[in-house]
């Protein structure tokens, strides 16, 4: 009864939409004003009724109900219930039904609370949102139906891949969704900016809050899904620039240029065409990043779709949302007024040529991408990897990031070269030293780890100079928030650059007793045993190791087999100082009787995951500082209503 009544409820949700999406293109036109009305009660509605029937397939595999088939194919009795929960969404269908309820709940609160905009650009903006919606549900009520009964109820349920029971799947996906999501409201923001031709600060001030919840939400589901690679699949790298890292990769990136604009044309209403323009490709980099992992034509524990159906479905879908705002785009572009313009030294000059250096690493992270997948359909394998990667978006980012150094310190619209002499020779010194300690201590190195770690200390240094000659208790907190995210790119930046040039390793086939030499470790197995946990067996070595001679730690590398469904996976162990990461893989037994056994010491290689982190911490600051503002600014405006009103009487 309860996938029934989840069924329903879908049903109902679609239609409403298409009730939201004909009411609000009815009241566009004149004479019909009135209909607009109804849109922001039915936005609201439908958000409800979306995420109750969420709540139903929640409730379906919690008590796994085996009669409804995605349960019986994505989970098991004996799955422990974090598992069972995380597995609704460890799935196409469950995952997909998930995408359509943050987007409805968005748009509902959109519907909610937006006072900023004008009511005909509001209307517009949630009958684009609707249409967006509509897609989805149509993918999921006439080719993923979610609530899908089975003829006879299955005997026992089969369970969730063994590489996704991880308490990192709990968190990864739905952080991701919530960023796809945002970018959604964003497109539509765009969208309903185009036409009505309303495109102007009040907008972006209006879409900012959305873009900014979006990419905090993204870069904490990338930070995430980078860790959750790292320790779970034994590789022990934390970036390979597979096909769906970077489908959640390329959206991050049109979303940080996106932000930027944001903040441009909210502050000094200027480049609004680079806005409208970027809020449509965010959103198409996130429809692009569906389509890679729903259609099947990848291979990758993260690709759900093996039906080519759903993948054409979705490739329809990617094809009329972002072709239909191309074209809206291209109708509408010459109605888009230039807005104020700036000298090339300003801070608007350094965003723009940032957002051009960020837009570059996304067509090259997009090429990448598409071209083995084109090549392979022509019937050519092609692998590109970070050969390709690495220094063809270097070439972009070094420039990026020494303008990112200088670009806080500027003025808006118009800044003297004299005034910058100590914002930029303090953080060049300091790069410069850094690069000599690396050349006169570690050399011979590679360019690119040598220019990471040169960078980012200037980086860092610069990341706090705007904050020189404030009073620190009045600083408005988006800018703490601008700070702190930059300190998080720098941070990160030195986990990566230290990572690439002094990771050792060792691969070594050991017996109990056996010791070797990794970096500054000193590792010895002790044992091998075979131990249990809730729904799988695992074989656990038992291995001392001593940093420099000190005293030993234990680790404890495991090779897990789960039952339901059949698989392996390797459970990497971790010691973590302050100064880097050792990292143990228990391997296969040797026809010998020895153990394969792999390690790793990774200098400072957390900070990619704390930098993250920190860009996060420093994109949350700068929300939270946002809304407060605008909830004071429509306090006051209310009042100034109130006093009018009582004046009137």
């Amino acid at each position: 009864m309860i996938a029934e009544i989840g069924l329903a409820m879908l049903w109902m949700a679609a239609a409403l939409a298409v009730l939201q999406l004909v009411a609000g293109a009815l009241a566009l036109r004149p004479g019909t004003a009135h209909l607009g009305g109804v849109v922001r009660p039915v936005a609201m509605l439908q958000g409800l009724l979306v995420a109750c029937a969420f709540a139903a397939l929640i409730t379906l595999f919690l008590t796994t109900d085996l009669s409804v088939k995605l349960v019986a194919e994505n989970s098991h009795s004996a799955k422990p219930f974090i598992f069972k929960l995380a597995g609704t969404w460890g799935n196409h269908e469950g995952s997909m039904l998930m995408w359509v309820t943050i987007m409805s709940l968005a748009g509902g609160f959109v519907a909610l609370i937006e006072k900023r905009l004008r009511e005909e650009t509001l209307i517009a903006t949630l009958a684009g949102q609707a249409f967006v919606s509509l897609g989805f549900y149509a993918f999921l009520l006439l080719a993923s139906n979610p609530f899908e009964r089975l003829a006879e109820p299955a005997p026992e349920g089969a369970g969730l891949n063994p590489l996704l029971q991880d308490i990192g799947l709990a968190f990864h996906p739905p952080t991701l969704y919530v960023g796809y999501v945002g970018l959604s409201i964003a497109f539509s923001f765009a969208v309903g900016a185009l036409v009505t031709r309303d495109v102007g600060p009040a907008f972006a001030r209006a879409m900012r809050p959305w873009v900014l919840g979006a990419w905090i939400f993204l870069t904490l589901g990338i930070t995430a899904g980078s860790y959750w690679a790292y320790y779970t699949l034994g590789w022990g790298g934390w970036w390979f620039w597979d096909p769906v890292e970077n489908a959640s990769l390329m959206p991050w990136l049109a979303a940080t240029a996106l932000l930027h604009s944001c903040s441009v044309l909210a502050a000094r209403n200027a480049l609004r065409t680079w806005t409208v323009m970027l809020g449509v490709i965010a959103f198409s980099m996130s429809m692009v990043g569906t389509f890679l992992v729903r259609s099947g034509i990848l291979t990758s524990v993260h690709a759900f779709a093996v039906d080519p159906t759903r993948g054409t479905f979705i490739l329809a879908l990617l094809a009329i949302y972002i072709g239909g705002a191309l074209l809206l785009f291209a109708l509408r572009a010459g109605t888009v007024t230039e807005g104020a313009r700036f000298a090339v030294l300003s801070r608007e000059s350094a965003l723009v040529f940032n957002n051009v250096m960020l837009c570059g690493i996304l067509g090259i992270v997009l090429v990448g991408t598409l071209y083995p997948l084109l090549t392979e359909a022509m019937g050519v394998k092609v692998s590109v990897g970070p050969p390709y990667f690495n220094p063809v978006s270097a070439v972009f980012a070094i420039p990026m990031m020494l303008v990112m150094a200088v670009g806080p310190v500027l003025r808006w619209r118009e800044d003297k070269g004299g005034r910058l002499t100590w914002p930029v020779a303090i953080p060049a010194l300091v790069s410069a030293a850094a690069l000599l300690v690396v050349e006169l201590l570690f050399a011979p190195i590679n360019l690119l780890p040598a220019l990471g770690l040169a960078i980012a200390p200037g980086l860092a240094v610069a990341s706090l100079m705007p904050l020189r000659g404030r009073n620190l208790r009045r600083t408005p907190l988006p800018i703490y928030g601008m700070v702190v995210g930059h300190l998080g790119i720098a941070v990160a930046l030195f986990g990566m650059a230290s990572e690439g040039a002094f990771s050792t390793e060792r691969l070594a086939a050991m017996n109990p007793g056996d010791s070797q030499q990794v970096g500054p470790w000193t590792v010895s197995l002790q044992a091998i045993d075979p131990v249990a946990g809730p729904n799988w067996t695992a074989l656990e070595a038992t291995v001392a190791v001593s940093y420099a001679g000190g005293s030993p730690t234990t680790l404890h590398p495991q090779a897990r087999t789960f039952a339901n469904p059949p698989g392996n996976r390797t459970e990497s162990a971790l010691l973590t100082r302050w100064n880097g990461q050792l990292y143990a893989v228990l391997g296969e037994e040797g026809e010998d009787g020895r153990w394969q056994m792999r390690f790793w010491w990774k200098p400072f290689v957390p900070m990619i995951w704390y930098g993250g982190a920190l860009v996060a911490l420093g994109g949350l600051l700068a929300l939270l500082g946002r809304v407060a503002r605008d909830v004071k600014r429509l306090v006051a405006i209310d009042k100034i209503a109130w006093r009018r009103e009582r004046q009137g009487r």
